[in-house]
């Protein structure tokens, strides 16, 4: 072991490493670098050898050998004061997190809120400056999945821009989450239920509306547009969407919001109104976030598995990467209505 570190002049190298286990440089970098095309002998082989001689791969030289950054970019194409008031977010951050750890990518969190930014990460990536995309909270006219799939760049989003879309994505089921909410709604022998929506260009905010249409449809309570109002996902937009709605309909009698910082927002103008929550309106959100635990009365919520999601979401763009996503999932995670005392 000793000879080995002095004729490397005290820092093993890769070519030790090989002779040591008995095989090729190239078999050696296959085993560190993590490659599956390996029998578990030889793996044991050389992973024996990186212990004895204490090998530590050059990272550097590594990434250009490789034509890599060991660099993935999570992209919100949000402002940054949506970024920090919303828990969604930062559940996602802890999800991808999560899943890196024991790699050896970095994160780059980029925060993309007017077209001077887009542009900026425009460049960047067009410079290949990282290996792979995470995007979060896409609209539908975005351009940067174009972008992302002129470069080739390996990406997977947070939820579809459409139900053709092209990219790899990891989403939860919006339709069944709000169907489960409003049915809940129906239970309590709620009749006039209203819904506050997100931005409706978001995919994930028409598939909460559409599950909302259909589980009013089911219970026979038809549709009226009255009921229906959009926001933004912000506080202040489910403010003002609960204004909105309490003037059109006085008799409404309960609200599934379509995320748990505009249920905030509801509530706060049905108190304003003398509206009890959940004698007179029941109010159901969505996201099951800190948001919903702790308002009060403490909040019913559609509890999607955030992150989890951005645990996949880094799962399949690790394999992308690595050549072994070819066929881009579309994966729909599982949604479950946590009731509490606001319905």
């Amino acid at each position: 072991m000793a000879a080995a570190r002095v004729r490397s002049g005290g820092r093993p190298t890769l070519e030790e490493v090989a002779a040591r286990a008995g095989v090729g440089r190239g078999t050696a970098s296959r085993v560190i670098n993590g490659s599956p095309r390996v029998s578990a002998h030889t793996r044991e082989a050389v992973e024996a050898a990186v212990a004895e001689l204490g090998y530590v791969p050059n990272r550097a030289a590594r990434a250009l050998a490789g034509n890599r950054t060991d660099a993935i970019a999570l992209v919100v194409p949000e402002p940054e004061t949506r970024f920090f008031a919303e828990p969604y977010f930062s559940d996602i951050v802890r999800g991808v997190g999560a899943a890196l750890a024991d790699t050896e990518m970095q994160l780059l969190l980029t925060l993309v809120g007017n077209d001077r930014e887009r542009r900026r990460l425009a460049q960047y990536l067009t410079a290949h400056r990282v290996d792979g995309v995470l995007l979060v909270s896409v609209h539908a006219a975005d351009p940067l999945p174009d972008l992302l799939e002129q470069l080739g760049m390996p990406a997977v989003m947070s939820g579809r821009r459409s139900a053709s879309e092209t990219l790899a994505s990891v989403d939860s089921d919006n339709f069944a989450g709000a169907g489960g909410a409003v049915a809940h709604l129906v239970s309590r022998g709620r009749r006039a239920i209203a819904t506050i929506t997100g931005p409706l260009d978001v995919y994930g905010a028409q598939r909460r509306l559409d599950g909302y249409r259909a589980a009013m449809a089911e219970a026979g309570l038809g549709a009226d547009d009255r009921l229906i109002a959009p926001a933004d996902f912000s506080e202040e937009g489910g403010a003002r969407a609960m204004r909105e709605l309490l003037a059109r309909r006085p008799d409404v009698d309960a609200v599934f919001a379509a995320s748990d910082v505009m249920a905030a927002g509801a509530r706060q103008v049905l108190r304003e109104a003398g509206r009890r929550i959940p004698d007179d309106v029941a109010l159901i959100g969505f996201d099951d976030s800190a948001v919903a635990r702790h308002m009060d009365p403490a909040l019913t919520s559609v509890r999607q598995p955030i992150e989890e999601m951005g645990r996949t979401m880094a799962r399949v763009l690790l394999k992308e990467i690595a050549g072994e996503h070819p066929e881009r999932p579309q994966i729909v995670l599982p949604t479950e209505l946590v009731v509490r005392d606001s319905s």
